[in-house]
């Protein structure tokens, strides 16, 4: 489980409660309906301050639950990595920033760029009762996702459910602009066959550029995944409150967020021979895992038998996304 940190979860909590419910969860009706048609690129959606909280309560949960994800996975892979700075850009109410803090304690500043107004002062509000220095001195400033502004200068960059938001026409000039002068940079978006193929292409992008892929491949080489066949995706699990449930119109007290991601730096990481890319299989006496492999491509459903001992254990406390040794 992906759990907001207290202090967050105490904030968000306190925003949210100055707004009725009933008002909350008109906007998360309305929000929700504005990105269904696909029209949320096209004119401002959050036009108010109780817009604002509903987006934070409706969607930052899943959104800190996404890139502690992400980045967790990266850390994990490239242990000499430890960023002093982060910008996060178009960081809406501050999630990455919570999430990269949870995950490198040696973060110092953090920027997070963001154009509504309203979300910054949110954000502002939320991270002022921090018990992290690069949280709670987090710089907020309003601005676009333009490539012709100065490129974001820090070691990671974060973009996390913004590609989909920006026209097809602009989206290679942004993921070049993120990668400029960035020592790290992590992209996230929603785990559809459309979002995957956003991060395909920005992968692509961010090797042609001399970036080496981090997570979640074990590889540089092309996506071995045929476009419309299948696509590249995870998921992190989180808990929800009372709150998050009426405003989701839920009745369970967890939720599954889907993810695609890429996350890439300038040195070659330590990186496992294959990643697990769906849920482990698991039958009496073997275990089935759908492999992407560093040096055979897609592996679907290898068998690991009970008579493989250790491996067949490991096989069985295997998750989706996890690595996977050859050995």
């Amino acid at each position: 489980m992906a759990v907001l940190p207290d202090d967050l979860s105490s904030a968000l909590d306190d925003e949210l409660a100055r707004h009725p419910l009933a008002r909350l969860t008109q906007s998360v009706d309305r929000l929700s309906a504005r990105y269904r048609q696909g029209d949320a690129a096209t004119s401002p959606i959050l036009t108010s301050e109780a817009d604002v909280a509903a987006y934070a309560g409706y969607r930052m949960p899943a959104t800190y639950a996404a890139v502690h994800a992400v980045l967790a996975e990266a850390a994990s892979r490239a242990p000499g990595f430890e960023p002093r700075t982060q910008i996060d850009v178009g960081g809406g109410t501050g999630a990455a920033v919570w999430a990269a803090a949870a995950v490198w304690p040696s973060l110092a500043r953090c920027t997070v760029l963001e154009q509504v107004t309203g979300a910054i002062g949110l954000g502002k509000r939320l991270a002022a009762g921090s018990d992290r220095a690069a949280v709670r001195d987090a710089e907020w400033r309003r601005g676009l996702v333009d490539p012709a502004s100065p490129a974001p200068d820090a070691d990671l960059v974060t973009l996390s459910y913004v590609l989909g938001e920006l026209p097809d026409a602009t989206r290679a000039d942004v993921v070049r602009w993120l990668a400029a002068k960035a020592g790290a940079v992590a992209l996230i978006e929603p785990g559809t066959p459309a979002g995957y193929e956003r991060i395909r292409v920005a992968r692509a992008q961010l090797i042609e550029l001399g970036l080496h892929v981090v997570a979640p491949c074990p590889h540089d080489a092309a996506c071995p995944i045929v476009p419309g066949e299948d696509w590249c995706h995870f998921a992190a699990r989180l808990p929800r409150s009372g709150l998050h449930r009426k405003l989701k119109a839920g009745t369970l007290g967890f939720e599954d967020e889907k993810f695609a991601y890429v996350v890439a730096t300038r040195s070659t990481p330590a990186r496992p021979d294959a990643r697990i890319i769906r849920h482990p299989k698991k039958h009496k006496g073997w275990v089935a895992l759908d492999l992407c492999t560093a040096s055979e491509g897609l592996k679907p459903a290898v068998a690991v038998s009970k008579k493989q001992g250790p491996r067949y254990r490991a096989a069985r406390d295997a998750e989706w996304g996890d690595g996977w040794s050859s050995a």
